[in-house]
């Protein structure tokens, strides 16, 4: 068996067992990679771990890490507070904060998985509360984790933009990432219209009569009555909910953290953008800095 049959083998092998086993998908990578390239190839060490791709790596390290810190702290709350009460009880307009505030987070480079575990929960507790369509909501946040998701400075960004460099292509960052901007705004506009966004438009502004609050034994309601914490609403790292009556967002103010968190991710794209600076560097040294202002 040749080493490129082999190594062939070994990817599929690495997905059945990281598929079928609570098993690192990661681990079992370098695993691999040593009993094919070390072992069987005998190729040294250095020449094993010359294929990995370390800045890479240094950019999902930096920016899970910062993004951590940023849903830990709360900030990740303020920004969705501040975009639900900008809509000022419009339930048009609901699905569309979901869209735009996903787009951002994996735009400043969120991985979309995570963009849409954190974004999720939230968005469907508002689908829930106000009658809108559950799978309009979801794929409204999954197309805008999408939609984000090749900017310059993201994770996808960034491969996509490395591997067009390496075959020779004269491609702009700017241009695939406005490509898959458009394209997943043009699929949200389709899904929107397609589950109930029409009707939505025709539906008065948000009141009372729109929430549906059904109590449940044990359960506490948040502000008014609306939110309800561990169902309806987000439970805040400072042990507050964040309240799905866009009427009553009072729970989630502005703290000292969360706007050094702020800077910080906006620092990020400034020096990524602007200064053309690594991101994984400059997503590590903010985390760094986040972590010992507020250990």
């Amino acid at each position: 068996m040749t080493p490129q049959i082999a190594t062939i083998l070994g990817l599929v092998l690495m997905f059945i067992v990281a598929t079928a086993l609570p098993i690192n998908m990661g681990a079992v990578a370098f695993a691999l990679a040593f009993i094919i390239g070390g072992v069987w190839v005998g190729l040294e060490g250095k020449e094993v771990l010359a294929g990995f791709p370390g800045d890479l790596f240094l950019t999902l390290v930096g920016i899970t890490y910062l993004f951590a810190i940023a849903q830990k702290n709360g900030t990740i709350d303020l920004l969705v507070h501040w975009a639900v009460r900008a809509v000022r009880g419009r339930i048009v307009a609901i699905p569309w904060v979901m869209f735009v505030i996903t787009g951002l987070l994996t735009a400043f480079g969120a991985l979309g998985p995570a963009a849409v575990a954190i974004i999720g929960p939230v968005a469907l507790r508002f689908a829930k509360q106000y009658r809108i369509n559950p799978l309009m909501m979801g794929l409204l946040v999954i197309h805008g984790a999408q939609g984000g998701g090749f900017s310059p400075i993201s994770v996808y960004g960034g491969i996509t933009n490395k591997v067009v460099e390496k075959a020779g292509l004269d491609v702009s960052e700017m241009a695939v990432f406005l490509t898959s901007l458009g394209f997943n705004l043009m699929m949200a506009i389709i899904c929107f219209c397609a589950f109930g966004g029409l009707k939505l438009m025709r539906r008065q502004e948000l009141s009372l009569a729109d929430a549906q609050y059904v109590p449940i034994a044990g359960d506490q309601a948040s502000h008014r009555g609306f939110a309800i914490e561990g169902h309806g609403a987000l439970v805040t790292p400072g042990g507050g909910t964040l309240s799905t009556d866009p009427l009553a967002l009072e729970a989630v103010s502005i703290t000292r953290d969360r706007v050094i968190t702020l800077i910080g991710l906006l620092g990020l794209g400034v020096a990524a953008l602007i200064y053309n600076l690594n991101v994984g560097l400059v997503s590590i040294t903010v985390a760094v800095a986040l972590a010992l202002i507020s250990p």
